[in-house]
């Protein structure tokens, strides 16, 4: 589903050079749940760009469903981020103008559904993750764990192959990030997609299959939960 060989990436400062990332090589699977675990600056939130096609490598290769989007125009990657990929931000990212059920029907209005199937299938996600009530509330109308849901049901709406979350519970109490988790799980589980989390948060980092630990640009070992057993 996901492959990355020798990715490297390099940033600028003045003259100096700060290498966020060091020659990574990874491959996800179809239906895999991966935590991405690291302190801040570890390189985590670089490597989750990247393989989501938001920012581009200095060295290496990346494939999305064997696509080589390393090779690709921005446009390109475009349409094929609005075709397999979903996207949930910590920050929700939300159009504050816009009610729950406007903003779940965007991936949608961008794939040119047509507005009744649109219509439909934004509130279908809305009932699914128990927001139908408030389809029509603005963002300011609602707490933070709702407008994560709403992100959630953005992200899941187009059934996307693959799920990137950066910190999806990054800014909810614990009570409502297990609940935000649970629900997560339940959407990747039902539809067997690939989902890749970003976290520096050990309870988060649990629900996955695989914990990728990251440490100054590297990958410093990865945890296998369906083995039990770590490997370098």
């Amino acid at each position: 589903m996901l492959t990355l060989k020798n990715i490297s990436k390099v940033f600028k400062m003045g003259n100096e050079e700060v290498w966020a990332l060091k020659q990574i090589d990874l491959a996800i699977k179809k239906g895999e749940f991966i935590s991405v675990f690291g302190k801040s600056g570890s390189g985590k939130s670089t490597l989750l760009n990247i393989m989501a096609g938001l920012d581009r490598p200095t060295n290496g290769e990346i494939y999305i469903m064997n696509q080589p989007i390393h090779e690709m125009k921005e446009t390109q990657i475009t349409l094929l981020r609005k075709r397999y990929i979903g996207f949930i931000f910590q920050a929700y990212n939300l159009l504050t103008s816009h009610t729950a059920l406007e903003n779940v029907m965007l991936p949608l209005t961008f794939a040119n559904i047509n507005e009744k199937e649109r219509r439909e299938r934004g509130e279908e996600m809305l009932n699914a993750v128990g927001l139908y009530d408030r389809k029509n509330h603005l963002p300011k109308q609602m707490s933070g764990g709702q407008q994560q849901r709403v992100s959630i049901a953005r992200a899941f709406v187009n059934q996307p192959q693959i799920v990137f979350a950066d910190e999806p519970t990054g800014n909810l109490d614990s009570n409502t990030s297990d609940s935000i988790m649970q629900l997560m799980l339940e959407m990747i589980q039902k539809h067997n997609q690939t989902f890749v989390m970003v976290t520096h948060d050990d309870d988060t980092s649990e629900y996955a299959n695989r914990i990728i630990h990251m440490k100054d640009g590297n990958i410093e070992h990865i945890e296998d939960k369906t083995k039990m057993e770590e490997y370098v």
